[in-house]
């Protein structure tokens, strides 16, 4: 494996096929990362995930093509199936957000990339706005360094903040997520044809990366994936 910026590069170009990136990178003190395959605590960790719907169309065929399509976590299994391979060829260890132990992923990804929470709960990126996510993670022995730019949190600039006024039932609120009364909502006939069909209402009213918004069939799957 060689080092430094062109390791990542490398790591950026195997991902490429599977419309994963390279989401950013933390780096720990002498004895404070993850513990490695190994039993050592990693001295940094580079964060994977999607930007908008760029995973789709491969988990997508996947999910034609695979035995694992019908498990209860697809997604899931083809996170693994995807960065296992690569993180034993990069001399890594993968760690997944529904693998104990629980690892601090959005911990992580506000270190790693300056964000913040929407009042959805959802970290909100400058330019995806609440259309990403994060699929895994590699941690490495060694410390990995990359330059972090200062990112402004959306949420601050945004005076209408149309987020908090498009749930049918004030489920969102700048004071926080009422899980139950959206949980509630989606068991109704409104939420089915709803948010349920075409995703939160409240995540689509967001102004920020709407260019990057999932497929309509995406975010029914993810809306799915709640069971209500």
């Amino acid at each position: 494996m060689s080092g430094g910026s062109v390791m990542v590069d490398e790591l950026r170009a195997a991902l490429a096929p599977h419309g994963v990136f390279v989401r950013g990178t933390v780096t720990f003190g002498e004895g404070e990362g993850p513990l490695l395959a190994d039993g050592m605590p990693a001295r940094s960790v580079i964060l994977l995930g999607n930007i908008g719907g760029s995973i789709w169309e491969p988990f997508s065929r996947w999910r034609q093509s695979s035995e694992s399509a019908d498990r209860n976590d697809p997604l899931d299994e083809w996170s693994k199936a995807v960065i296992r391979p690569i993180a034993a060829a990069f001399e890594a260890t993968a760690y997944f957000p529904s693998d104990p132990p629980w690892q601090p992923f959005q911990r992580w990804a506000m270190q790693a990339e300056g964000l913040k929470a929407s009042p959805l709960g959802i970290l909100i990126h400058p330019d995806y706005g609440l259309w990403h996510g994060y699929r895994g993670a590699l941690g490495f022995a060694a410390v990995i360094e990359e330059a972090r730019m200062a990112v402004a949190h959306p949420c601050d600039h945004c005076a209408e903040k149309p987020c908090l006024t498009a749930c049918p039932v004030d489920a969102v609120a700048s004071t926080g997520f009422d899980v139950a009364a959206c949980r509630s909502h989606l068991r109704t006939d409104t939420g089915k044809t709803g948010c349920m069909a075409g995703g939160c209402l409240a995540r689509n009213a967001c102004p920020v990366g709407s260019a990057y918004r999932y497929s309509q069939a995406q975010r029914a799957f993810h809306m799915a994936a709640l069971k209500p």
